[in-house]
C-alpha cells in the first residue's frame, strides 16, 4: 500500500510538473522566437526603406556602408535583390561561407517579398533547430515592388538562452520530484503507521490470545484520527476476545477440577460393589460403569492438561532438551519393557537448549510416548531424535504402530478426534492437541508424517535458546 500511495503522489506531482512545465517551455520558446522576429523585422523593414532610392537609381552599392556596419555590429548577413530576384548587393556575415543565397530557404521568402507579401513569424525557436532566421521585406516605390531586402540571422544565441531556460525548468521538475518524494515518504508512513500496527497486531493476536498474553495495543500510535479510532476499536475487540477465551479456560479448568472429586468417589463406590453384585447382567453393567468412569476420569485429566497448556503463555524457561528427553525416557522405559518395546534416543549437536513453558517438555514427551506405546507392537522400537541444525532444535518421536491415513494427518491435532481405526484403544483424543498448544506457545512448529517402514513420526522444531 505504501508503494501505491507514493506512486499516486508522484503521479500527481508529475502531472503538475508536466502540466505547468511544458506550457511554460513552449511559452519561453515562442517568446524568444517572437522577440528575435520583431527585432530582425524592424531592421529588415528599415533597410527596405533605405533601399528605395539606390534601387531606383540602380546604385545598390550606396547601401554598402550602412549594411556593412550593421553586419559588423550584429553579425547578420544582408542581401538586396532587384525586382527580377537577382542579388545586387550582398554583405556577408560571419557565417557567409555556409549560406547560399540561392538556397530554398532564401529564395522562398524572396519570392514572397517580390509578390508584395511581408514575412510572417515562423515556428517556435527550439534549441535543436539550427536553421537561421530568414526575413524578407519588399522594397516599395510609388506602390510598386522594386526589389527585396533579406536578412539572414544566426539563432545560436537565442537558442542557447532557450536551452538554459529548458535546463532550468528540467532542474525545477527534478527538484519538485525530489521534494515530493521527500515529503511523500514521511507522510505516507505517518498515514500507514496505524495500518501497519493493525496488520502486525492481527498476526500476533491469535498467538497472544491463545497464549494468555495481553495483545499489544495499537490505538495509541500516531496517524490520521480515523485510523487511530480504528486502532482503538481493534484494542477493545482484542480485549473482549481475550476475556472471553480466558473465561472459557477458567471454566474448563474449574469444571474439570470440581468433577474429579465426585468422579473419584464414584469410582471407589463402584469398586466397593465388586463381589456384591451376583446377578450376571448387573455385574456386566457394573463393569461397564467402571470402564466408563475410568474413561471419564481420563478425559477430565486431559481437559486439565489442556487448560494448563493453554494458560502456559507466560515466560518461557530455557531447558536442555536432551536432558529432558533422557529423564522422561528413563521413566517410560519401564512401561516399554513391560510391553517389549525399546525406547531409543538419538541426540546430535552440542547445544540443544530451547525455551518452553514450565513442565512443557515433560507434558509433550509424556503425551507422545504414551500414544506411541499404545500403538507400537511388541518387539519394535520407539525412536526419539534430538538434533540441532543452525538456529533450530528438532525433536521427533517415531513409532512403529499402524499409523494414520494421509487424509487423517491434518485432523490428528483436533481436540477429541480419534481415528476410526483406533476406537478400541483407550484415550481421550487430547494428547496431540495439548502438544500442539505447547509447541505453539514455544514459537515452534509441529508436523506429522508417515515414514518408510510404517508407523507415525511427529516432528517439532523450536528456536534454539
Amino acid at each position: 500500500m505504501r508503494v501505491r500511495l507514493q506512486g499516486i503522489v508522484l503521479t500527481l506531482v508529475a502531472l503538475l510538473v508536466f502540466g505547468l512545465g511544458i506550457p511554460l517551455a513552449t511559452t519561453i520558446a515562442s517568446g524568444a522566437q517572437q522577440d528575435l522576429f520583431l527585432d530582425r523585422l524592424t531592421d529588415t523593414a528599415r533597410f527596405a526603406s533605405l533601399a528605395q532610392r539606390p534601387l531606383l537609381d540602380n546604385k545598390p552599392q550606396l547601401l554598402d556602408p550602412d549594411l556593412r556596419r550593421y553586419t559588423e555590429v550584429y553579425g547578420v548577413q544582408v542581401v538586396v535583390f532587384d525586382q527580377d530576384g537577382k542579388a545586387v548587393d550582398t554583405v556577408p556575415g560571419p557565417d557567409a561561407a555556409r549560406i547560399d543565397v540561392r538556397a530554398a530557404r532564401i529564395t522562398g521568402p524572396v519570392h514572397d517579398a517580390l509578390a508584395g507579401r511581408r514575412s510572417q513569424p515562423g515556428g517556435m525557436l527550439m534549441p535543436w533547430n539550427t536553421e537561421p532566421l530568414v526575413l524578407a521585406e519588399p522594397v516599395l516605390a510609388d506602390g510598386e515592388v522594386r526589389g527585396a531586402v533579406v536578412t539572414i540571422s544566426d539563432t545560436t544565441a537565442a537558442r542557447t538562452d532557450v536551452l538554459w531556460w529548458f535546463l532550468v525548468l528540467t532542474a525545477g521538475g527534478v527538484l519538485a520530484f525530489v521534494l515530493a518524494l521527500a515529503v511523500a515518504i514521511p507522510v505516507v508512513r505517518w498515514i500507514l503507521r496505524p495500518v501497519k500496527r493493525l496488520d502486525d497486531a492481527t498476526g500476533a493476536l491469535v498467538a497472544s490470545v491463545v497464549g494468555g498474553r495481553a495483545a499489544e495495543p495499537v490505538g495509541d500510535g500516531g496517524g490520521p484520527p480515523e485510523l487511530r479510532q480504528l486502532g482503538r476499536s481493534f484494542d477493545r475487540m482484542a480485549e473482549s476476545v481475550s476475556g472471553a477465551l480466558e473465561a472459557q479456560r477458567v471454566f474448563v479448568a474449574d469444571a474439570s477440577h470440581q468433577l474429579r472429586n465426585p468422579l473419584t468417589a464414584l469410582k471407589i463406590r463402584l469398586g466397593n460393589l465388586e463381589g456384591h453384585v451376583v446377578d450376571e447382567p448387573a455385574a456386566a453393567d457394573l463393569e461397564a460403569a467402571r470402564i466408563d468412569a475410568g474413561r471419564l476420569h481420563q478425559i477430565l485429566d486431559g481437559l486439565l492438561s489442556m487448560a494448563r497448556a493453554e494458560a502456559s503463555g507466560g515466560e518461557l524457561d530455557p531447558l536442555d532438551l536432551a536432558e529432558a528427553v533422557a529423564e522422561r525416557v528413563a521413566d517410560w522405559s519401564v512401561v516399554g519393557e513391560a510391553r517389549d518395546v525399546r525406547l531409543v534416543v538419538d541426540v546430535s549437536g552440542d547445544d540443544v537448549r530451547v525455551r518452553m513453558p514450565p513442565r512443557g517438555a515433560e507434558t509433550i514427551l509424556d503425551a507422545l510416548l504414551d500414544n506411541a506405546l499404545k500403538f507400537t507392537a511388541g518387539g519394535t522400537e520407539i525412536r526419539i531424535v534430538v538434533a540441532r541444525a543452525g538456529g533450530e532444535v528438532t525433536l521427533s518421536v517415531r513409532d512403529h504402530g499402524p499409523g494414520l491415513r494421509l487424509d487423517e494427518l491434518d485432523r490428528a491435532l483436533d481436540r477429541f478426534w480419534r481415528s476410526s481405526a483406533h476406537q478400541n484403544v483407550p484415550g481421550s483424543g487430547l494428547g496431540l492437541a495439548i502438544v500442539s498448544e505447547i509447541v505453539a506457545h514455544s514459537y515452534g512448529k509441529l508436523a506429522l508424517d508417515l515414514p518408510d517402514g510404517g508407523g507415525l513420526r511427529i516432528t517439532m522444531t523450536f528456536p534454539a535458546a
